[in-house]
């Protein structure tokens, strides 16, 4: 119901009894006629809620947006990039389509692993296509990605450029055996490793103590050939290992080089010494630990652990065997 001209409120200004003639602060009163019915001021007091509300839905969205242009951006308001980042998620492997970024005609992606392996798009059944989505890739380059090994425990989030690398020396990637070879092809979590040696390597010897003799018998076996024993102290396991590698032109070398049985951050707290001695002769090698995480592969293509040929070893030798001095020590 509308108000009449007649029924409009009527602004009256008076001044308070008690307040003095020359104060300039004055009291606003709005009086309504006898004839105003209830309706009618029920209906001016829904009006007045109403436009508070709009006030302070004007007020809210006005707050919310000066916090956007000072950085301080709740999770309500823009996507996180956890959610950003299942955008990218492969629909065959559900790893993440990282740059460079091809579609279909349909504009459905699929990871570089996976392409190859396809003969059309897993989502529409379309012809794969070589196209470039140029803007996902920009998109890509702002997200931040988890690590794959994130369900094992890791909550470092990256840059898809930092992503390959991380993962290549992430403390939570499965570990692999540590045996020389690659004929135990076993990988899990580190409290694994040693109940998987015991099980399944059982011909491997564990002596205890800071300093032993790491003894390799027929050393003039013809061929590739490995030697590997335990040792434990510290509260530690440790490998020693001493392999025997045919190079060029028959000419073969051993590398003897030790491995912790734990994380590259473990490992950095030991050193250990490797001795070969007699005849008053001597020939030492001093080095930190690797990590089994990061395996001897690399460091006996490096030359990066003790090597010797077969004209060296037969110097220490006795009998065809051959004594390694081993000793452990903390940082």
């Amino acid at each position: 119901m509308l108000l009449t001209k007649k029924e409009e409120p009527l602004l009256r200004s008076r001044r308070p009894p008690s307040m003095p003639k020359n104060n300039s602060k004055f009291c606003t009163e709005i009086t309504f006629p006898t004839s105003c019915s209830d309706s009618n001021l029920s209906r001016m007091s829904f009006l007045k809620q109403e436009g508070s509300k709009s006030r302070s839905s004007i007020s809210s969205i006005s707050s919310s947006t000066s916090t956007l242009g000072s950085g301080s951006v709740s999770g309500s308001t823009v996507a996180s990039s956890a959610d950003l980042a299942s955008f990218f998620e492969c629909p065959v492997c559900f790893e993440y389509v990282l740059p460079p970024i091809l579609q279909c005609p349909s504009g459905h992606l699929v990871c570089s692993n996976c392409r190859p392996k396809l003969t059309c798009c897993p989502t529409c059944r379309g012809p794969l296509g070589n196209i470039r989505n140029l803007a996902m890739e920009k998109v890509a380059s702002t997200v931040s990605f988890p690590c794959k090994f994130s369900t094992s425990g890791c909550q470092f989030t990256m840059l898809h450029t930092a992503k390959g690398d991380h993962e290549e020396t992430c403390e939570y990637r499965p570990y692999s055996c540590p045996c020389p070879g690659a004929s135990c092809k076993w990988q899990g979590a580190l409290e694994q490793v040693m109940p998987h040696l015991l099980n399944q390597h059982r011909s491997i010897t564990t002596l205890q103590g800071e300093d032993i003799v790491f003894l390799a018998t027929d050393i003039a076996l013809p061929g590739a050939v490995d030697w590997v024993m335990m040792q434990s102290c510290f509260g530690h396991h440790f490998m020693l290992v001493l392999e025997k590698q045919e190079k060029y032109d028959g000419l073969q070398q051993f590398f003897a080089i030790v491995q912790l049985i734990g994380t590259r951050k473990q490992a950095d707290n030991f050193a250990y010494r490797l001795e070969l001695s007699g005849h008053r002769r001597r020939l030492t090698w001093e080095a930190t630990p690797r990590s089994i995480h990061e395996g001897v592969s690399s460091a006996i293509l490096n030359s990066d652990c003790l090597v010797f040929d077969t004209s060296i070893a037969q110097l220490f030798a006795e009998n065809g065997n051959l004594g390694i001095n081993v000793t452990i020590s903390m940082c």
